[in-house]
């Protein structure tokens, strides 16, 4: 059978910036993506259909690297990676750039420490920008080291942290940067973090490269890298980690 159209007729609306009129039947049918399921506290969810699966529970982190290149020491067990303090960050083979980035994390249930002494980590899009992970459930620190910041430059729009020893999920939409031929910025990085659902950072404009104590400017770089995940020393669980790539309409 072949593929019906819808019914056209549009050649007297608008003609929008796309060069097609409004309800233009000839436009380009939006790809069908099956979308996930929902995570539980116990039971992390499935991901849509057009999504990079990065860590599922089901491997020891065949996707990722750790320090120097070699296979990850991180703990695996019961569906989850575990950070084992001092054998460094991790680090994905496949690089993605302008993404939607999901990662569930749960910061130890033993409360131990304060500030950013207590379940610190962090979520690195582009191994450069990172998006804080911290156990900030009645335990304030600097605004932008709190869960949800952009770190050390925004900190999120409300505290959305659930409790020590819970899971929780991040969604990061994030716009890379974009440089001209002769490195200069032609546009910064963006970023809409929802945080267990709740939306703390709201297209939110990057500053540059996250750094602890400084603010640095951009330097052209790559518009694609690894995501990363911080050793900070703490027990840090990650679960249910994916990747999907953001499109733009039509290419324009």
């Amino acid at each position: 059978m072949s593929e019906q159209k819808p019914s056209l007729g549009y050649q007297d609306t608008p003609v929008l910036p796309s060069g097609y009129h409004v309800h233009d039947g000839e436009r380009p049918q939006p790809p069908v993506v099956t979308p996930g399921t929902a995570s539980t506290a116990d039971k992390p969810g499935a991901a849509p259909s057009d999504a990079t699966v990065l860590f599922d529970g089901t491997d020891h982190l065949s996707h990722w690297r750790g320090k120097d290149g070699a296979a990850p020491q991180w703990k695996v067990e019961n569906g989850y990676a575990e950070v084992v303090g001092g054998t460094g960050d991790i680090k994905t083979i496949e690089e993605f750039g302008t993404a939607q980035y999901h990662v569930e994390f749960c910061t130890p249930a033993e409360v131990k420490g304060s500030g950013q002494g207590r379940g610190n980590s962090g979520v690195f899009v582009l191994d450069r920008y990172e998006f804080q992970v911290l156990d900030n459930y009645q335990n304030p620190t600097y605004p932008d080291g709190t869960v949800g910041s952009v770190y050390g430059q925004f900190p999120p729009l409300v505290n959305a942290a659930r409790k020590p020893g819970e899971w929780q999920t991040y969604d990061i939409l994030f716009t890379a940067p974009v440089f001209g031929e002769d490195g200069t910025l032609k546009s910064p990085a963006f970023a809409t973090v929802l945080l267990n659902g709740v939306v703390v950072q709201n297209h939110t404009q990057i500053l540059g490269p996250t750094t602890h104590k400084t603010l640095t400017e951009y330097k052209q770089h790559p518009t694609k890298g690894s995501l990363r995940l911080q050793d900070h020393g703490d027990k840090v669980r990650f679960r249910n980690i994916w990747v999907r790539p953001i499109g733009t309409h039509d290419g324009k």
